[in-house]
């Protein structure tokens, strides 16, 4: 495999970042111009008689503008909820909306992901690229439970996670085991060879663009990693969807049954090594611990408990080396998140949290840490 080859519709979204970052400083819409926007947009699409009532910026969303909205036209008979979310000119990390949509168009009716209104890929009429989505209702995380973290690190569930966490497992499995993506629309997405390096290479191959692009200053520690994953890429014999970014704040639930109402933020969902989804789930940074000290993998459960209960619904064989090498990947993955992409969108002020996003850039030095960590586990006599 080519070494620097990446998927065409992602070299072409990092193509098109770098064209609109010179576009800055972003300017966050108003509500008001978010309702022309939209209003612009569904003309465009063939509704009639539109109202739209009730934008409100919605908290969350380090890399993407998020917006609740109402919306009435001849079609319906009642006003109805949507979500848009919305690029600003950079972020944390580059996605593409009409892989978005094209992906959760597959998925409707197989698993629970919100509905899709429409697209605009491009931002032709939005302003920016956007993807809207029928309203789901539910919460995050126990709104009993005060004082808790940003949704999505560190949070806790309390009784709702022997609720939650069978569910969260039984999606996951599926998820890896879901074959509807033969006969599904998704003319955006590449399917790795089976028996090859490939998965693991476009990951590499995408992320190290992504730092080329967006470097701030060098860091021995980034390049480094990138030689070891390129010389180690393990092979991987049947690729499978991964949402590669399931976890704590990325699912709703309802509350009092805890019964799981959607799957969120599928933006970075591929075709890859299940090994990824295990590693990025596993991570510390999305866990907690229970009052006697044990780790619970998302708040919900404990790492062997969540290894051993994925292998036996899944039939398939956690490979320990592999998933090492998918920590490494994840980790190398946010350390340059951190490092470049957030410093860099916040430096020329082209993201709506430009000073969230900025902070993020200390982090990355906790992700250097754990790369080390990994990387002298797997060879004990470095020095």
């Amino acid at each position: 495999m080519n070494s620097g080859l990446i998927e065409p519709r992602m070299a072409y979204i990092l193509e098109r970042k770098l064209q609109r970052s010179k576009l800055g400083p972003y300017i966050p819409k108003t509500a008001k111009e978010i309702e022309q926007s939209l209003t612009q947009l569904f003309i465009a699409d063939g509704l009639n008689d539109i109202t739209i009532s009730g934008v409100k910026r919605m908290t969350g969303g380090a890399s993407k503008e998020q917006f609740l909205f109402q919306l009435q036209h001849s079609g319906l008979t009642a006003p109805q909820r949507y979500v848009l979310r919305m690029d600003p000119l950079e972020g944390i990390v580059e996605t593409c909306r009409l892989r978005e949509a094209e992906l959760l168009q597959a998925l409707a009716g197989s698993f629970p992901v919100p509905e899709i209104l429409t697209v605009d890929a491009e931002g032709d009429l939005l302003g920016s690229p956007g993807l809207i989505t029928g309203f789901v209702a539910g919460v995050t995380k126990p709104s009993s439970l005060e004082g808790q973290s940003v949704s999505g690190i560190g949070s806790s569930y309390g009784h709702y996670a022997e609720l939650i966490a069978p569910q969260f497992l039984d999606i996951l499995v599926k998820l890896h085991s879901w074959q509807g993506w033969a006969d599904a629309a998704l003319p955006n997405y590449v399917i790795p060879k089976k028996n090859s390096t490939e998965a693991a290479l476009y990951q590499v191959n995408l992320w190290a663009k992504t730092w080329q692009q967006d470097c701030v200053e060098p860091v021995p520690m980034v390049s480094l990693t990138e030689q070891w994953l390129r010389e180690n890429a393990p092979i991987c014999e049947e690729p499978c969807l991964v949402h590669c970014d399931y976890r704590v704040g990325n699912f709703m639930f309802e509350e009092p049954s805890g019964q799981i109402t959607t799957i969120l933020d599928w933006e970075l969902a591929h075709f890859g090594d299940f090994h990824e989804d295990l590693a990025w789930i596993l991570q510390k940074l999305f866990g907690t611990w229970n009052a006697q000290g044990q780790f619970l993998v998302c708040g919900l459960m404990e790492r062997d408990y969540f290894i051993s209960e994925y292998q036996r619904l899944s039939g398939r064989k956690i490979k320990p080396d592999v998933l090492r090498y998918y920590e490494v990947l994840n980790a190398w993955k946010c350390a340059i998140m951190d490092l470049s992409s957030a410093i860099i969108a916040g430096q020329r002020a082209n993201n709506h949290q430009d000073l969230l996003i900025t902070w993020l850039g200390s982090a990355g030095a906790v992700f250097l840490d754990q790369i080390e960590m990994l990387l002298r586990e797997e060879l004990p006599n470095a020095a």
